[in-house]
């Protein structure tokens, strides 16, 4: 007997639910985007589970035609890891904003990044608190003026890809809500990456943030403030394409394209964790463009293979376990 696979389309992944975020929102463009690409996968849809934490991007899972849980804030690292563990043939999503994983989720977050577990978490970067009404998030940059910090905030910002791989992340990337094509594409390199990967969306929130990535996104503005990193290709950018990045020593800087040698541009390497590093720092620590696409990918032995051998291991020492033995096994009480 043969069985024909079903052939899935972006539609199958739409859920009955309206879509409740704000007109104009950049979710729309996340969601769109992820209902489009899932079907080039040929993963049966039952093998997909979206988990959430809390905020707006977190409403998620309502919208997808697949299994998921919205959990509690911060958290959705850990009920992920659970459901990967529990089943490891699923296909696990977990979505996130910056103030669910970069404040109370953070050392959830850190901690699955460390144990490298094969999930696919795509982080909503609108540096604002949104579900809450508009208060700063640990993104935020300094004077930032919100409902919470009325005279700017004072905190020093995280910054998610530098907290990602000083934690031990395998695959991390980034890409913004604007520019569909180049999200689709990293969904689809995290997928296919084995381990904790980690794609960064930078989002737009159009009633608290509105245009807070704009030099990064808009048409005027973006070939001169963000740089398209490809592996094995120089760092080129600018509307004529006509400045590029070298190496100082281990400092990069801007230069002319015009004034250097081919051979003093520097290449991307996406397998370099030093220079993934390095790279992390631009728009950050280093007065740089920000960088768009896969910044570090990297093979490592994954959290859910380590317990699943170790599960294997203990069947054929132990062999077959009885429940209600075990539960009865040792010291018991009986309360009347």
């Amino acid at each position: 007997m043969t069985t024909e696979t079903v052939k899935l389309s972006s539609k199958d992944f739409k859920s009955n639910q309206d879509v409740r975020w704000c007109p104009g929102c950049g979710d729309y463009s996340i969601l769109a985007v992820m209902q489009r690409v899932l079907p080039e996968f040929d993963t049966p849809k039952e093998k997909y589970v979206f988990v959430s934490g809390i905020g707006c991007s977190s409403r998620f899972p309502y919208y997808m035609e697949t299994y998921g849980f919205h959990t509690i804030h911060g958290r959705a690292p850990t009920i992920a890891t659970g459901v990967k563990l529990a089943n490891p043939e699923l296909d696990v999503w977990m979505i996130t904003g910056d103030g669910d994983s970069m404040s109370i989720g953070g050392n959830h977050f850190i901690h699955a990044a460390r144990r490298n577990v094969n999930i696919n978490a795509v982080i909503f970067n609108n540096r604002i608190y949104g579900l809450t009404k508009g208060q700063y998030s640990p993104t935020s940059d300094i004077g930032t003026k919100t409902k919470s910090t009325p005279m700017g905030s004072v905190d020093h910002p995280f910054n998610p890809a530098a907290l990602a791989i000083g934690a031990g992340v395998t695959f991390y990337a980034r890409t913004t809500d604007k520019d569909t094509k180049h999200m689709a594409e990293m969904f689809r390199r995290a997928h296919a990456h084995k381990g904790f990967s980690v794609v960064e969306v930078l989002q737009n929130c159009h009633v608290f943030n509105d245009g807070v990535h704009k030099k990064y996104t808009d048409k005027n503005s973006r070939d001169d403030n963000s740089i398209r990193i490809e592996h094995g290709q120089p760092l080129i950018f600018g509307k004529d394409k006509d400045k590029a990045i070298c190496l100082n020593g281990f400092l990069p800087e801007v230069v002319n394209v015009a004034d250097v040698e081919e051979s003093e541009l520097v290449l991307h390497d996406e397998n370099d964790l030093t220079w993934a590093n390095i790279l992390s720092r631009f728009s950050f620590d280093l007065d740089i463009p920000m960088p768009l696409g896969v910044f570090l990918r990297k093979e490592k032995t994954t959290y859910d293979d380590g317990v699943s051998a170790q599960v294997e291991l203990a069947k054929e020492k132990k062999g077959p376990v009885d429940l209600k033995a075990l539960l009865y096994a040792g010291d018991t009480w009986i309360v009347d």
